[in-house]
């Protein structure tokens, strides 16, 4: 793992009028670090994400990105359209529900090679087998190439959304309760082909998940929030096994109880 964070978060806030959406949030990401956010519906959770994914921009703090040439960059002092290029090329968005992340009246292949396309190639051929080689690799069989994503089922377009996403080799993926609404034999196959390609491309990412059996196979460390605020964070294991605040006491006695 590199000794330079990929990801610096100072101090980021985030206020709708009188209520607080996150606040006071500090922590650093490393290259092939895997960060898992945990906490009830309300937590902050979701809303410290998009701030720290530019789809909302924090009250107040700083988020700075090691960009490719070695510098930071204050994400906020980024013009739309480089943020744009930064979201197609250097990260990727997995939401929750795959309808937002896929354009469902085109090809499975087009969905993939759409990125492909935002990062300069214009290979036909190329393009294609590119697309090809990603479906296999989300387990969705080549000859659904031509399929629109409305004819699959809900875990074939989480993990079309996937190959999306990766295909332009990220380094920096977020995604929000990228398990949500599946079936559990689902979750189970898409949570292991997540951890193979996380691992295998050693890439960086940011979970947001209610489930801490989530956040205890992907992740390798966690934040707690309530109210807004980080109240615990360690490595993964360790928060889990031994928490300390009697908050993430009650998260874990909870799931524990099910």
């Amino acid at each position: 793992m590199s000794a330079v964070p990929l990801l610096k978060v100072s101090d980021v806030s985030k206020f709708y009028g009188s209520r607080i959406g996150c606040r006071n949030v500090s922590f650093e990401l490393y290259p092939g670090e895997v960060l898992a956010i945990v906490g009830e519906s309300g937590s902050g959770k979701t809303t410290l994400l998009s701030c720290l994914s530019t789809r909302l921009m924090p009250t107040s703090g700083i988020v700075e990105y090691h960009m490719r040439d070695g510098q930071y960059r204050d994400l906020a002092r980024m013009s739309e359209a480089e943020r744009r290029f930064l979201m197609r090329t250097d990260w990727g968005f997995v939401h929750q529900n795959p309808a937002d992340g896929l354009r469902m009246t085109v090809s499975a292949g087009a969905n993939v090679g759409e990125r492909l396309m935002a990062v300069g190639d214009r290979h036909y051929g190329n393009i294609r087998a590119a697309a090809g080689d990603w479906l296999r690799r989300v387990e969705i069989e080549e000859d659904r190439i031509d399929d629109q994503p409305r004819a699959f089922s809900g875990g074939m377009r989480q993990r079309l959304q996937i190959a999306r996403n990766l295909v332009t080799s990220p380094r920096l993926v977020f995604m929000d309760e990228p398990t949500g609404g599946l079936d559990v034999s689902v979750q189970a196959r898409l949570l292991d082909l997540v951890r193979g390609l996380v691992h295998d491309l050693g890439l960086a990412a940011v979970i947001v998940t209610h489930d801490l059996a989530v956040a205890r196979l992907l992740s390798h460390r966690m934040m707690v929030m309530k109210d807004g605020a980080v109240i615990e964070q360690g490595l993964t294991d360790r928060v889990l096994d031994d928490p300390r605040e009697p908050y993430t006491q009650l998260l874990v006695s909870s799931i524990l109880q099910v």
